[in-house]
């Protein structure tokens, strides 16, 4: 994965950010734009966007003397795969929790059978 989950959810953690997310996926448009949609000044769009862009959310493409914000996808998607996995393990290790307390076969820490019994 390019950036960290940690960094992906501390970007996201903010209700700022994630509206400012919505509105460069949807577009975008410049930093004055951005603020007047969310109603907050184009120095803080500017901050958000760097949050955003240093956790690999967002990047910047030059056009011209304008710079225009987009949704970098790959990241959203390795974070959706580190999830779908994290999801997993714990899926795992419920289904043994919950084994045992069934009174079923005994099971190992991640849902292996016990070679003990």
């Amino acid at each position: 994965m390019s950036t960290a989950p940690l960094e992906v959810f501390a970007a996201l953690g903010d209700p700022t950010r994630q509206r400012l997310l919505d509105v460069v996926a949807g577009g975008g448009g410049s930093a004055a734009d951005m603020g007047a949609l969310l109603d907050i000044t184009r120095q803080a769009v500017e901050k958000q966007l760097r949050v955003l862009e240093q956790a690999g959310l967002v990047e910047r493409e030059q056009l011209g003397r304008r710079v225009r914000f987009v949704v970098r996808t790959e990241t959203l998607a390795d974070t959706a795969t580190w999830l779908a996995a994290l999801a997993t393990t714990w899926d795992r290790r419920l289904a043994a929790v919950r084994a045992l307390a069934e009174g079923g076969p005994s099971q190992g820490p991640l849902g292996q059978p016990n070679p003990d019994g």
